[in-house]
Formats: C-alpha cells, sequence, structure tokens
C-alpha cells in the first residue's frame, strides 16, 4: 500500500480526520489573524520597512509552525497510546505491529504536521505580496495594503472550507469569518 494509502488508513482506524480538519482550520485560523494582526499593527505604527515587517511577521509564521507541530504531536501522541492501551487490555493482546499500532505511531506525527502546517503556509500565502514588493516587483496596492488582501481572503477561504464541510452555504460561513477578520482589524486599528 502507498504512503498515502496508509496515512488514510490510519486516519480511518483511529477516526482522526476530523481531528486533523480541526486542527487545520483552528490553526490556519490562528495564523491568518496572527499575521493580520502584525500587518496591521506595523501599518497602524506607520512602519514601513519591509525588512523590518517581513522579518518580525516570519519570526511569528514560524513560531506558530513550530507550536502547532510540537504541541499537536505531545498531546496527539499521548492520546493515541492511551487509546493503543486500552485496547491492547481489552483484547489481552500486543497490538504494536498492527495497523492500530502503526496508526498510534504514525497519526500523532499526521496530525502535528497539518497542526504546524497550516499557520505556516497560510502565514507565508499572506506574506507574499511584501516578498514581492520587497524583490523589486511593482504590485498593483501598496505591499502592506496587498498582504491584508491577502489575509482576508485566506480567512474568508477557511470559511467556505467550513462551510464545504458542515454543509453549510459556502458564502454566508466564508462571510461569517471574514467578518471575524474585519472585527480584528478594527480592533487592531484603534491602536493608532
Amino acid at each position: 500500500m502507498l504512503p498515502l494509502g496508509r496515512a488514510h488508513l490510519w486516519l480511518k482506524l483511529t477516526r482522526s480526520q476530523g481531528i486533523a480538519r480541526r486542527y487545520f482550520v483552528v490553526n490556519g485560523f490562528d495564523g491568518a489573524l496572527t499575521m493580520l494582526g502584525l500587518i496591521m499593527g506595523f501599518r497602524v505604527s506607520g512602519s514601513s520597512d519591509l525588512a523590518m515587517v517581513l522579518n518580525a511577521c516570519l519570526g511569528a509564521a514560524i513560531a506558530l509552525g513550530v507550536s502547532g507541530v510540537s504541541s499537536a504531536y505531545v498531546s496527539e501522541a499521548a492520546e493515541r497510546r492511551k487509546a493503543l492501551n486500552e485496547l491492547e487490555e481489552a483484547m489481552a493482546k500486543d497490538l504494536g505491529g498492527s495497523a492500530h499500532g502503526h496508526a498510534a505511531r504514525w497519526v500523532p506525527l499526521l496530525i502535528a504536521l497539518v497542526n504546524g502546517a497550516a499557520p505556516l503556509f497560510i502565514s507565508l500565502f499572506i506574506l507574499s505580496p511584501l516578498w514581492l514588493a520587497q524583490a523589486g516587483i511593482i504590485l498593483p496596492w501598496p505591499p502592506l495594503l496587498a498582504a491584508l488582501g491577502c489575509a482576508f481572503f485566506a480567512v474568508f477561504l477557511l470559511g467556505v472550507f467550513l462551510g464545504r464541510v458542515s454543509g453549510q452555504h459556502w458564502l454566508h460561513s466564508g462571510l461569517q469569518t471574514l467578518l471575524i477578520a474585519l472585527i480584528t482589524a478594527g480592533l487592531v486599528s484603534l491602536l493608532g
């Protein structure tokens, strides 16, 4: 069986698809709103030094990614180990070499990667206009404004994804999450 097939089997066996989905959305949302807050903060403060903005935002994105991977791995590994121990006790059998044993070892890593990758990649997407501007590429909007647009778009897309998962209309769900981003931006703008 191919690695992706095995990963799908382990997620299904442990009923962890929903957990991975939730971690993707929750931490993706954290990444998007963190970048939105940072960029709004720089915009409100009048800072236009792209290198400083990029370094601060990239530092936060890396920290969110590392935090996501490590926190999810430690907690999920403990939960999977506990579930495997309970199953082994119920069956009075060592399941270390079984599909359940493999799942107990690998699912925490898979979930941790989702948990860390979501805020990191969403943050990198939001920062892309800043990199383009720093590389000398002329954008139709000022770089911080373009990055804010990317942040709003990312949050909207997370809402669309949630709408698809829940069976809610995608536009309603997307607008709901976009409203949260707009409130966040409004609160940060009060600092100025």
